[in-house]
């Protein structure tokens, strides 16, 4: 596996996977000038995906998840005060999470994205300095997890909660499936 997110390894263990080895690429994830949310996504899987050394035959599953506010990309803040901003950008209005998956097997990459619409409930300041100084928006795209206590920040979603996670389980699965990874095996009694 490409990735060493913590939530993605989890929801991979929902469906049964575990990767034999992590091996998160070091890759550089600057959004090109003019790139949109769903292109920079779908780049930033794919070139991950390539980045990982693999063996013949082995199958290497990369994804990479962005919060979108129109076109803006709202990656993962470098400190508090910009995932203040994200929050209060967010915060009463709509905004959009995008995951792509790659899985690559030998020189095949195999690519879906998968957009959910997220509404944000208006945040008091109260609301937001607790959520701060609890930490939780350390390494999450948008500055949240929408599985921890942010989570009682959003009050609807239209699509996939787990690629709000980081990881879309149903596609996951039929991508693995489609480069030869078998998840649904026979059970022999």
């Amino acid at each position: 596996m490409g990735s060493g997110s913590p939530r993605r390894l989890e929801l991979l263990a929902q469906i049964g996977v575990v990767p034999a080895e992590v091996r998160p690429p070091n890759i550089d994830e600057t959004p090109e000038k003019g790139e949109v949310p769903r292109q920079y996504v779908r780049r930033m899987a794919r070139e991950k995906a390539r980045a990982v050394p693999c063996a013949e035959g082995e199958v290497v599953l990369c994804a990479d998840t962005t919060v979108a506010m129109g076109r803006r990309i709202m990656g993962k803040p470098e400190d508090a005060a910009k995932a203040a901003s994200f929050l209060y950008m967010m915060s009463g209005r709509r905004h959009r999470v995008i995951t792509a998956v790659a899985v690559k097997r030998d020189d095949e990459v195999f690519i879906k994205d998968v957009m959910t619409t997220v509404q944000m409930k208006r945040l008091s300041n109260a609301e937001v300095n607790s959520y701060l100084s609890s930490g939780d928006w350390k390494g999450k795209a948008g500055g949240y997890g929408i599985q921890g206590p942010a989570g009682a920040f959003i009050p609807w979603i239209n699509g996939s909660f787990t690629s709000v996670v980081g990881l879309p389980l149903a596609e996951t699965a039929s991508l693995l499936i489609a480069a030869g990874y078998p998840i649904y095996q026979e059970v022999s009694e």
